[in-house]
């Protein structure tokens, strides 16, 4: 005990000057986009982020999704932008026209990869320049609208609604800045959102303190809950009822930013987890790594391995006994209609 303290308080003296530093860097910067130091540039059509202002496990990929679906479902020409976190390439990549599908996630990031097998007739740009993948994607296909996936920073591209997720986990020493906690901007700078999401709240029970912040903001906010696709979906496309795993026992792993929620969305089931493995977000996956969750999962005498959509699409080289199926997430907003309100004016 006496040791964990001392390195608590040694980490804390490292980190807290370290986040200082951020935030004179995040401050200077946004001072410059306020006062047109730092250029922002608009694109010839409408333009929707969806970001955060911590790191990792809001829910963005589910959110671009669902509202891509929502825009088609009007009548909308919807295209996407990413930055590709994680790719092996640099500058515009197309990751699909809309019709094509990538083979490669490497190439293009792991989530816009996974957006592009999801969605039909949307195609998607990586690109580290937003404004410069927004331009090729408006030359290459014309689309009616663009949503920019994991925005709120890129203050350099001018957006018309800004949607900004906020997960229900977060807890106070979470929000601090980076590296100290998990912000990647100060709490105040929320006034330049249009809306706030608190998502997920059906597996994390937001803390008092987190409620009384974002009213604070006073800024538009709803609430959404997860759900399970009641299909389960294997890498080479083969599916089970979700219902199958119930009575089963399952060893679960995942690399993504909230695995709590992935373990407890599975809990509510019904099945029994009979082990876990977490890894770091966006982790590629290695033979090594593999053979042991097979064995792991042997010991414990799983009948499946479970994942995250996410994580399935890094495991097609490798082959193991046991099952391996994926989990994709739904979403419900509450009120709904308050959030296609703020979409309304775009179709």
């Amino acid at each position: 005990m006496q040791t964990n303290r001392i390195f608590k308080e040694y980490l804390v003296f490292i980190l807290f000057p370290l986040a200082l530093f951020y935030w004179g860097l995040i401050y200077w910067r946004n001072l410059f986009y306020n006062f047109g130091f730092f250029v922002t540039r608009s694109l010839p059509c409408p333009v929707i982020s969806i970001g955060n202002i911590s790191i990792g496990g809001t829910g963005k990929t589910p959110m671009v999704e669902y509202v891509s679906r929502y825009l088609q479902s009007k009548g909308m020409y919807v295209g996407i932008i990413s930055r590709g976190y994680g790719r092996k390439t640099t500058g515009s990549v197309i990751v699909t026209d809309g019709i094509t599908k990538p083979t490669s996630w490497e190439d293009v990031g792991d989530e816009p990869f996974m957006l592009a097998h999801s969605l039909k007739n949307v195609p998607i740009i990586v690109d580290e320049l937003r404004y410069r993948g927004g331009m090729l994607l408006i030359k290459k296909f014309k689309p009616d609208i663009i949503i920019l996936d994991d925005g709120f920073q890129h203050r350099s591209l001018n957006r018309d609604l800004d949607i900004v997720l906020i997960n229900s986990k977060d807890t106070i020493q979470d929000h601090k800045l980076l590296p100290y906690g998990l912000l990647r901007e100060p709490w105040y700078h929320l006034s330049r959102a249009d809306i706030l999401v608190l998502t997920k709240t059906n597996v994390h029970k937001p803390k008092a303190f987190l409620i009384r912040k974002i009213k604070e903001t006073g800024r538009p906010k709803i609430r959404n809950t997860t759900m399970l696709d009641k299909t389960l979906r294997s890498i080479t496309n083969n599916q089970i009822p979700l219902k199958d795993i119930k009575n089963k026992k399952i060893y679960i792993f995942s690399a993504i930013g909230d695995p709590d929620g992935f373990i407890a969305s599975l809990n509510k089931t019904g099945t029994t987890i009979c082990g876990k493995q977490i890894f770091t977000d966006h982790y590629i996956y290695n033979g090594m790594d593999l053979k042991g969750l097979e064995n792991d999962a042997k010991n414990s005498g799983a009948d499946y391995l479970i994942t995250t959509e996410k994580d399935l699409i890094k495991l097609g080289g490798f082959k193991i006994k046991i099952p391996i199926y994926a989990v994709k997430i739904r979403l419900k907003f509450h009120p709904e209609s308050k959030l296609k309100r703020y979409l309304q004016p775009f179709v």
